[in-house]
């Protein structure tokens, strides 16, 4: 499958947001009730909204589209937020569209944030198939575990790890 990738634009915002929300649809509705997502849609615009003031400022997710310009996928990576990280970096966010499963645009999108550095992410526990995907580009279980907040009916979550690469 051609894919192309690029940093995300303010004019991203609304795309962006929706496929967002599709992706979750996707992953997590065999884990959540429909209201998790009436809210969301519900709450659209604002969200929207936000997205395009974090993108004006200095987030930039790495989008990527597939040969008609849709968007099929995001992810996203940074300073880690956690006072017993691992390492420095974390993979913030990765999505992308099922009907792209399996065909790269999942490790294109880590290679693009991450690189070869070594980081860490949080993935739900029961998800296999990310959890599938993350030990194939190398991450590895190191036994932490969170919930999420409430409005995320406190999932759980847990960490995986991995070293630079080439390291």
């Amino acid at each position: 499958m051609e894919f192309s990738l690029r940093p995300a634009m303010v004019d991203d915002a609304e795309s962006l947001t929706r496929m967002h929300l599709a992706a979750w649809r996707e992953s997590y509705r065999r884990l959540l009730p429909e209201e998790f997502f009436a809210f969301r849609e519900a709450t659209i615009n604002a969200r929207i909204e936000r997205q395009r003031e974090a993108l004006a400022s200095s987030y930039k997710p790495m989008l990527a589209h597939d040969v008609n310009g849709t968007l099929v996928g995001i992810a996203s990576a940074g300073q880690s937020r956690d006072e017993d990280r691992p390492c420095d970096l974390e993979l913030q966010m990765i999505y992308t569209l099922r009907r792209v499963h399996g065909l790269g645009v999942g490790r294109a999108l880590v290679d693009a944030v991450i690189g070869d550095a070594a980081a860490y992410l949080w993935v739900l526990e029961d998800n296999p198939r990310a959890q599938a995907f993350y030990r194939k580009i190398g991450f590895q279980p190191d036994g932490a575990r969170q919930l999420l907040p409430p409005d995320w009916h406190e999932l759980p979550e847990i960490r995986m790890v991995r070293a630079a690469v080439g390291g």
